[in-house]
């Protein structure tokens, strides 16, 4: 077998690997995926994380209303949620917790839900807010008890 000085250059480079325009060309290609992959991808985490906070902002909505039966009146103040799993001084019918795992649950960005009886909003009961993605009272995104689930 005769193999020419072509034939073991090619092998010689074969066993070197990539070059480095081949490295920046996949690199490259990866960037630009990643670049119409990600928002996309993003977005789709952003809906599921308003979704859970409204669903969370359901559950304690039905636990106000089954206190609400049971003492006549919703929670009152800042830290009504409390009375949900932790029995009031004054209540005379209590029959909670009301809430499944007795523990109060927290928006989908871990921040707790902003209660208040009576509500601004609703003053013949009560308002719940999550701060929403950027965590500030007030701003477009906030989550809250008086708007339609969109």
């Amino acid at each position: 077998m005769n193999h020419s000085k072509e034939d073991h250059h090619l092998n010689h480079r074969a066993d070197r690997g990539f070059t480095l325009v081949e490295m920046l060309l996949v690199l490259v290609i990866l960037s630009t995926l990643a670049a119409i992959i990600y928002p996309s991808m993003a977005k789709h985490g952003l809906r599921a994380r308003i979704t859970t906070t409204r669903t969370q902002m359901q559950m304690l909505r039905t636990a106000l209303s089954q206190f609400e039966m049971d003492n006549d009146h919703y929670p009152q103040g800042r830290n009504g949620l409390l009375e949900l799993v932790q029995r009031p001084r004054d209540a005379r019918n209590w029959h909670g917790p009301y809430l499944e795992k007795k523990v109060i649950p927290k928006d989908a960005w871990g921040r707790d839900f902003i209660y208040e009886c009576p509500g601004r909003h609703s003053p013949e009961s009560y308002d719940i807010v999550s701060l929403g993605p950027d965590g500030v009272a007030g701003t477009e995104d906030d989550i809250a008890s008086w708007q339609p689930d969109n």
